[in-house]
């Protein structure tokens, strides 16, 4: 088997446990929690099938439905990102995304920083908007995009930061 094709399954497997079993359990603030399961999808190879893109994210976030009970907010939340993903990668990176050179431990911190910063935002906003579901409390998810986006990009950078591969 591919190292690769291990470092992704690794990857796919100990961002569920992380997110499950310690930070699905932090309430900071009494509502914020980071949602670093999406690292995932962030760092998933440009190269990758579509189809096998779109089904491996809409596993991950129906894992997340099924440990967190939350009905499938959490799978539509991945797949809408996995589908903007190339929009975003095509915006952010423009050239080197459409020659697929792009690999994100060797750009700068200001272009991993909006591709981040992007996806999270539309991730955020589907899984609230969903979670609420109700336009009358457009402020409160508002809110809770705002401040759990901010959180979770906050930790999701440290970690790009702090797990960076050397040889990439």
């Amino acid at each position: 088997m591919n190292n690769n094709v291990l470092l992704y399954i690794g990857r796919f497997i100990i961002l569920i446990l992380v997110q499950v079993f310690i930070l699905n359990h932090i309430n900071f603030l009494g509502y914020l929690n980071p949602f670093i399961y999406i690292i995932f999808i962030l760092l998933a190879p440009i190269t990758i099938r579509k189809s096998v893109f779109f089904l491996l994210s809409f596993i991950l976030g129906l894992t997340m439905d099924m440990f967190g009970d939350s009905g499938g907010v959490h799978a539509a939340a991945c797949l809408i990102i996995a589908y903007t993903r190339p929009v975003v990668l095509r915006s952010v990176f423009g050239l080197s995304y459409e020659f697929q050179t792009v690999k994100l431990n060797t750009l700068g911190i200001g272009e991993r920083l909006t591709y981040v910063t992007l996806l999270v935002f539309i991730h955020h906003l589907v899984l609230f908007s969903l979670e609420i579901f109700n336009f009358s409390h457009i402020l409160l998810i508002l809110k809770k995009t705002l401040f759990t986006s901010l959180f979770s990009i906050v930790v999701i950078m440290l970690i790009l930061v702090l797990f960076r591969r050397k040889d990439s």
